[in-house]
């Protein structure tokens, strides 16, 4: 039975061991990963890919690269999240193309890419700062991910203790294109859920009225 989003909350935690002879349906994933499709971007540029490892020998590769986490290769699905590099940028069309999506008129669409390029013309400057923007969007696709696996009573642990270059190179990834940003594998607790720690709800919030 799906949990309720309060209830899927206090079930989520960062799982460190995997049940390996529990596996995700394709209707579970399919779920998860459409939670990630829906996710809010800056821009509406949806700046990101979601690369979906269930291959052993891949995941194995990948694991000295992860630090040598065993939840690499534990888990069900490894998901690793690309943060969009070029496709961000207006010359590359796919802005124009992404706006051109909601009917509106021709002057409009040149107002938006404009009011785009101008707002982030320091932000597109470099694919360093461009990683570090689109980056942060995919954080937003993960963490709805997580949170709509947890609706499900299945695990994730989002992780970034990993070195990036080597995960690119193992991945054979055009960097000009996408890099990596967080890598999370999705599966089933072997294990009962540690004490969830959180601060008090007054320490973190501060109403200004």
């Amino acid at each position: 039975m799906d949990k309720t989003f309060s209830q899927a909350m206090d079930f989520r935690h960062a799982c460190k061991a995997f049940d390996e002879n529990k596996k995700i349906s394709q209707e579970d994933i399919t779920y998860i990963l459409e939670a990630g499709r829906k996710s809010p971007s800056s821009f509406g540029m949806e700046p990101w890919k979601f690369l979906v490892i269930t291959n052993e020998e891949l995941k194995a590769k990948l694991r000295p690269a992860c630090w040598d986490q065993v939840q690499i290769t534990s888990c069900s699905h490894l998901v690793i999240y690309l943060a969009a590099i070029e496709d961000v940028k207006p010359q590359s069309g796919v802005p124009r193309r992404k706006f051109a999506r909601r009917e509106m008129p021709e002057e409009k669409y040149d107002f938006y890419l404009n009011l785009y390029s101008n707002h982030l013309a320091d932000t597109l400057s470099t694919d360093e700062k461009v990683l570090a923007w689109t980056a942060r969007q995919n954080y937003i696709a993960a963490g709805n991910m997580m949170t709509s696996a947890a609706i499900k009573g299945i695990d994730s642990c989002p992780i970034e203790g990993f070195e990036k270059e080597k995960v690119e190179a193992i991945l054979d990834l055009d960097t000009t294109k996408y890099q990596v940003a967080v890598i999370v594998p999705f599966g089933y607790r072997i294990n009962e859920q540690s004490t969830q720690l959180r601060e008090k709800l007054e320490d973190v919030v501060e109403f200004i009225d």
